[in-house]
């Protein structure tokens, strides 16, 4: 019975946590200049930077806002090159979008709400 609880208790730790940031998800709807999927992940207001400009958008907004940079600048690769340790309150996550030769960093904070995590903010800058 401890050896069940052990295993149970392993693919909790291991999958658990990390199951919860849809990285994978993102990953497709950058690389697919999808940004309905994208703010589908976030909550309600998500503080959106997009080169210099900045502001509080809804999702239906943030959706345009990134809708009109893919168009600019259709992406040829993105990844995550690095994600932080989740915690209670959230993580955060860095990656890199290449479009046309130029990259782009894009930083992505998760704040966990209702048991998921949402994108509170999210920048991409030059």
């Amino acid at each position: 019975m401890k050896f069940l609880y052990a295993i149970y208790t392993a693919i909790l730790l291991t999958f658990g946590f990390q199951g919860d940031v849809p990285y994978t998800a993102l990953e497709k709807a950058f690389s697919s200049h999808n940004s309905t999927d994208i703010v589908e992940l976030g909550k309600d207001k998500i503080l959106l930077t997009i080169l210099d400009k900045e502001g509080a958008y809804s999702r239906s907004q943030a959706g345009m806002m990134l809708k009109d940079f893919f168009s600019k600048k259709p992406c040829s690769e993105f990844k995550f090159i690095f994600k932080s340790k989740e915690t209670s309150d959230g993580c955060f996550a860095i990656g890199t979008y290449e479009s046309k030769g130029e990259d782009y960093r894009v930083t992505i904070h998760f704040k966990k709400e209702g048991g998921s995590s949402k994108i509170e903010t999210l920048t991409i800058q030059k």
